[in-house]
């Protein structure tokens, strides 16, 4: 199994630890929460069509599906950033199922076809 390179935590400087470690802590702690107490979570953002076809794939699959919207291309961009730190997923929407990250609209799609989901 691949596992992403994170940066050790003995190779943050002391001083901004701290600062790593809380950058938009609240909204990651939103999305923590959500993935832990939901069937299914989209994190998206305003404008972005995969967005609306991810929710329409899950709830298509009979998934109750909780949508966190974290404003659009010119905002909020610094929250997101923070989520994608967290998950390590370069893109939105980001989907989990069942408290996996499964990607986006495209993985949805092909994990139904593959009768994966």
């Amino acid at each position: 199994m691949e596992i992403r390179p994170v940066l050790d935590h003995a190779q943050i400087h002391p001083t901004i630890r701290t600062r790593v470690a809380q950058y938009h802590s609240e909204i990651v702690t939103q999305v923590i929460d959500a993935v832990a107490n939901n069937q299914a979570v989209v994190i998206g953002m305003s404008l972005n069509p995969a967005v609306k076809k991810a929710r329409q794939l899950l709830e298509g699959q009979g998934l109750k599906v909780t949508y966190l919207e974290f404003g659009g291309y010119g905002s909020m961009w610094h929250e997101r950033l923070a989520i994608k730190m967290w998950s390590g997923w370069p893109t939105y929407p980001q989907v989990f199922v069942n408290g996996m990250l499964v990607g986006g609209a495209s993985d949805v799609k092909s994990l139904i076809a593959n009768n994966a989901l």
